[in-house]
């Protein structure tokens, strides 16, 4: 009697993401061999690609156990909720809370910018009224001193 025992070495989880002419291919190959591709063009968030990848898988192995997953000669296994998933991470920014506080951010750093221009805009626009209104005041005063001078000739 005879007894074979089989080690299977698991590797590290491996997450990369590789360039390819105007797409990003994004993988992630978890320690128990399950991965998961996702092609995207360049300006999809690479940390939004991995976590749709990771959960897909972590859904997929919750739902069927290591036994049942489909080796390289075997079929396609049926997963209803991948649709969901694609549908839902079509906008990053609405599938993901990171990338929407990102882009809110970036939109109030916008009209935070824009109101403080506008604030030292109507300053300049106060210190030019200032100095009108003080050349205004010179005038009037050298107005005055003239037509008392011009008013005084003229006395009976």
């Amino acid at each position: 009697f005879a007894s074979k025992t089989i080690v299977e070495r698991t590797q590290p989880a491996m997450r990369q993401s590789v360039k390819q002419d105007a797409y990003m291919c994004h993988v992630y190959v978890r320690t128990d061999n399950l991965g998961g591709v996702l092609i995207a063009d360049h300006e999809y968030p690479q940390r939004v690609a991995h976590t749709l990848i990771t959960k897909v898988l972590d859904e997929y192995a919750a739902r069927y156990p290591p036994d049942q997953w489909p080796t390289q000669n075997e079929g396609l296994v049926d997963f209803p909720t991948l649709p969901a998933y694609l549908a839902k991470y079509q906008d990053p920014k609405e599938a993901d809370a990171l990338t929407k506080m990102q882009n809110d951010l970036d939109e109030t750093k916008i009209i935070l910018k824009n109101t403080i221009e506008a604030v030292l805009e109507r300053g300049e626009k106060l210190d030019d009224m200032i100095i009108k209104s003080e050349n205004l005041s010179i005038q009037s005063k050298a107005f005055y001193k003239t037509a008392k001078k011009t008013n005084s000739c003229c006395s009976f």
